[in-house]
């Protein structure tokens, strides 16, 4: 008990000189410019009518604590928000932030817009996360994002469906070995229309997201694509039983073909997929077609494949901050230490878009401890491996998804289809 005070105690205390911190930043603001702060910052979410509530909320709320300082969302869709804000800084008009994902970050760090974090954060706001997590956004050695929540690409899987099967929907299997067996009975399943039932699924689209994942998927078979300097590093046993496993999954009929995670989480969503990885996130996708799929929805760590030990790869939302002056970074600074608190995130990474903690302050929060749909795969969250940043980032995920799919089905030899890889990719690379 006493430790725990102490932890309490500890905790409020930080979180009381953060606030100092940021007061003390707002008089800053407040002296350098008569007129309140503006800051822009980019979210996609804005338009999408799930997250649009919360957001404006954020907007509201922040503004009402800090009134000299005003958020402005500069909004477009998912797949357009870095160009957009790149062409506006070609344009002479410079973001302060952008809300988005881990793996924006080389692009708009190659493109000059993102700043290291230490030089806008406080060091005592950002001692709270946990160290591996930001250094995951390390680029030569420094952080260039902030992260608001966190998952790997776990294991859903549907317990209904382990049931009809004769598997134990509390024992979800560890290892590939173990899913290729659940998966032999499972696939033997119809839904009540008589449709097949899959048993696992990985996406393999034409997709960033989706090579993105199947990089996860190399490192839960402890294998490599790049090394620490951005080099390509495939030629390791874990890359191979990769696609060895993709190929088999592909012939037994397991794995819906070239599927987009929205494909996996629809066929999951209707009782016609038993098993796939997805990041937490995921299952808001899943519970807006059926509601109902948090009755029969539990989560697990990523599997352990040939001698790796089931590490994924991190992904998380963040915040890519840019320097646009001491009146904004100041400014910026407080809506960071605002927004990335469990008062503020908490009921949204429970409820609206089922996330892990990034921050140590934060890892007790109710609804993460006692959801049923992610306490299965908390353990995850810490058995990650750092994706190596480079500027051609979403064309390299691009080249793994065609390997796949050459694989898959191309069905080609697999030693051929890595070769070809290989060739191409070393081009791009330039290595």
């Amino acid at each position: 008990m006493k430790r725990t005070g102490m932890v309490t105690i500890a905790v409020v205390l930080g979180m009381l000189l953060l606030f100092e911190s940021c007061s003390k930043s707002n008089k800053n603001v407040e002296s350098e410019e008569d007129d309140s702060v503006t800051l822009k910052i980019a979210n996609y979410a804005i338009l999408e009518s799930g997250y649009e509530s919360f957001w404006k909320g954020v907007k509201n709320d922040f503004e009402e604590k800090y009134p000299d300082i005003k958020i402005e969302w500069v909004t477009a869709p998912y797949g357009d928000v870095v160009n957009q804000v790149i062409n506006m800084a070609g344009g002479g008009e410079k973001i302060d932030a952008v809300y988005g994902e881990i793996t924006w970050v080389p692009s708009l760090e190659d493109a000059g817009l993102a700043a290291p974090v230490t030089d806008i954060l406080p060091a005592n706001f950002l001692s709270d996360f946990y160290p591996d997590i930001l250094k995951a956004f390390d680029i030569n050695g420094k952080p260039y994002g902030i992260p608001l929540f966190i998952s790997p690409y776990i294991l859903y899987y549907n317990k209904n469906l382990f049931k009809q099967a004769g598997l134990d929907p509390n024992r979800p299997p560890k290892n590939y070995d173990e899913m290729l067996h659940y998966a032999e009975k499972l696939s033997k399943l119809k839904d009540p229309n008589g449709n097949q039932i899959y048993a696992f699924g990985q996406t393999t689209a034409s997709v960033p997201v989706s090579g993105s994942s199947i990089n996860g998927m190399v490192f839960n078979f402890g294998g490599t694509v790049l090394d620490e300097k951005g080099k390509l590093s495939i030629d390791n046993t874990g890359f191979k039983e990769t696609f060895e496993m993709l190929q088999l999954l592909d012939k037994k009929g397991y794995n819906p073909q070239n599927a987009k995670l929205k494909d996996l989480r629809n066929l999951f969503a209707l009782g016609r997929l038993a098993m796939y990885y997805d990041q937490s996130w995921g299952f808001n996708g899943v519970q807006s077609i059926n509601p109902d799929a948090k009755d029969f929805t539990a989560s697990a760590a990523p599997l352990k494949g040939g001698s790796g030990d089931g590490k994924s790869i991190l992904q998380a939302h963040c915040l890519i901050l840019v320097d646009n002056g001491k009146s904004h970074t100041d400014a910026l600074s407080c809506f960071c230490q605002y927004l990335i608190t469990a008062q503020c995130l908490g009921g949204f990474m429970s409820s609206i878009i089922p996330a892990y903690p990034a921050k140590k302050s934060m890892s007790n929060m109710d609804g993460i401890i006692n959801s049923p749909i992610l306490s299965g795969a908390a353990s995850a969250a810490t058995n990650v491996k750092n994706q190596t940043f480079i500027p051609q980032l979403n064309d390299l995920d691009l080249e793994l998804c065609k390997l796949a799919q050459a694989v898959t089905v191309g069905n080609q030899n697999i030693d051929t289809a890595i070769d070809d890889f290989k060739k191409t990719v070393s081009v791009k690379l330039g290595n």
